[in-house]
């Protein structure tokens, strides 16, 4: 069985505005708000682990260029 893809940042950003965009307009019943906001909460997480992932390789990343800079 094929193992499915996670999405990307862009991907999981773009869907959570699509998912505030309906809740916004509030077109849709109860149920279907519940469930998007469900899953817009699960696509806030992702979002959000992804950044601070990205933080914290650029915090080492900054270190080692600093480090790399007093030994010159």
């Amino acid at each position: 069985m094929a193992k499915k893809k996670e999405n990307s940042f862009e991907d999981s950003l773009q869907r959570l505005q699509e998912i505030s965009d309906m809740l916004e307009k509030g077109e849709i019943g109860l149920e279907e708000s519940i469930k998007l906001y469900e899953e817009g909460i699960n696509l806030a997480k992702i979002c959000f682990g992804t950044l601070k992932e990205a933080e914290l390789k650029v915090t080492e990343l900054k270190k080692q260029l600093e480090d790399g800079l007093k030994d010159q």
